[in-house]
């Protein structure tokens, strides 16, 4: 990580990094950009938005263990290595030099200590490197803050669904406020290990959604008779962990992966939007905004949009790539904090692997 401050900015040829890419316009290289990086769990991302407000996609690489879940000191080092890329593959990209960045955003908390501190560290460099602002936001608040840019919508209730967190959360009184939360694993964890549980590679989410949908277009009649799980909601608050453990003992009784897997999403998405729909009730808000890696799932989505049309309300979600943790939400809240002159000196900047999203003041619009 030490040589990341003076890399020379040439295209590499390198067969790493998952980022989705495109080049950047001659107009988005006339304006200052912030540059965002995400750390906090399995994925190291840097990403660009401008001052302006116009989102670029990141260079992001994905940390994927070899057998059982994430290891945060493993994935740490899968961050320190795969850095220097993706971050020439990004401004080599978008033909930015280092006088062409006006910020550097890093994810602060929450997250996994070791991965958090893979981000700060090279946040701190580059930001003393190049002489322009630290920004330390919360990853929470920035998946709420790029679901809006991506969006439009204005004034929502989040509906956060990530492996590490699941969350129901709205404005007011100056923070964002969790209305409702897991009491034990976030929905993506519990997808993954359930998946893991039988010989699914990580992330297991996606591959679960693919065998529901084929249990789904071949038994297009289905019932929950003989299938039907504990539901996840306790009054505005959710778990998760009894509903895995008795779809792992479906299977064991000898149900068919297939359809269990529908199960487990019917069962555990429609809890989350009953909590998300009290919430809309409780707040009076008429948008949903869906956020986390779980909201790439159409199933999810398809309900959100469903109890909102009933309730004469609108549901949002941004493309994939700006569900999943990325460099570019981290940017874009780093943009509006610094809207408010808000910065982070380097006496503040350590990272806080249990922040909560209610501890950020919010200031901006």
């Amino acid at each position: 990580m030490g040589n990341l401050a003076g890399i020379q900015y040439q295209h590499a040829h390198d067969s790493r990094g998952t980022g989705c890419l495109k080049a950047v316009s001659a107009a988005y290289r006339s304006m200052a950009m912030i540059l965002g990086i995400e750390s906090t769990a399995h994925t190291l991302s840097f990403g660009l938005v401008s001052e302006e407000g116009e989102a670029l996609p990141s260079s992001s690489d994905l940390y994927t263990p070899e057998e059982g879940g994430i290891h945060p000191r493993e994935a740490a080092d899968h961050h320190s290595e795969i850095a220097g890329y993706l971050l020439r593959n990004l401004m080599n990209e978008n033909s930015l030099q280092p006088s062409d960045i006006s910020a550097i955003a890093f994810s602060q908390g929450p997250g996994l200590g070791p991965c958090l501190r893979v981000g700060a560290s090279i946040a701190r460099g580059l930001s003393h490197s190049w002489d322009v602002p630290l920004v330390g936001v919360n990853h929470c608040v920035a998946h709420i803050e790029i679901g809006r840019n991506q969006t439009n919508c204005n004034d929502p209730v989040l509906l956060y669904v990530s492996g590490g967190n699941t969350q129901i959360i709205a404005r007011r009184g100056g923070r964002y406020r969790v209305l409702g939360e897991t009491l034990d694993i976030g929905i993506g964890n519990m997808l993954d290990k359930f998946a893991r549980t039988h010989g699914m590679a990580f992330p297991g989410g996606p591959k679960i959604e693919v065998l529901a949908n084929d249990w789904l277009a071949t038994n297009s009649n289905c019932t929950m008779d003989g299938i039907s799980l504990p539901y996840a909601v306790q009054g505005m608050d959710l778990s998760f962990s009894g509903v895995m453990t008795a779809a792992n003992q479906k299977i064991s009784d000898g149900h068919r992966l297939e359809e269990v897997c529908w199960s487990l999403q019917e069962h555990s998405f429609a809890a989350c939007i009953e909590v998300a729909e009290r919430a809309m009730a409780h707040t009076g808000k008429e948008q949903l905004l869906l956020g986390g890696g779980v909201a790439c799932n159409t199933r999810i989505n398809e309900m959100a949009r469903v109890m909102c049309e009933e309730r004469g309300a609108t549901s949002y979600c941004p493309p994939k790539a700006f569900c999943v943790d990325n460099g570019t939400m981290i940017a874009e809240l780093g943009r509006r904090m610094l809207s408010v002159s808000e910065s982070t000196v380097l006496e503040d900047s350590a990272v806080s692997p249990g922040l909560r999203t209610d501890q950020t003041i919010v200031r901006w619009d």
